[in-house]
């Protein structure tokens, strides 16, 4: 069962979403839980993209 691949451009917004939901206090784990995914696919996206935020 293959599941939804997210576009980089996807991938930069949510993890903009994530840096804003950490300024106004979330702890990581909450943020990356309210934009649907792992926080492992948080952290590979990050060392992917992150230089593109």
């Amino acid at each position: 069962m293959a599941g939804k691949r997210d576009k980089p451009e996807e991938i930069v917004l949510k993890l903009r979403q994530v840096e804003v939901l950490q300024g106004q206090g979330s702890s990581v784990a909450d943020a990356v839980r309210q934009i649907g995914v792992t926080q492992q696919t948080y952290y590979r996206w990050r060392k992917e993209y992150g230089g593109i935020v």
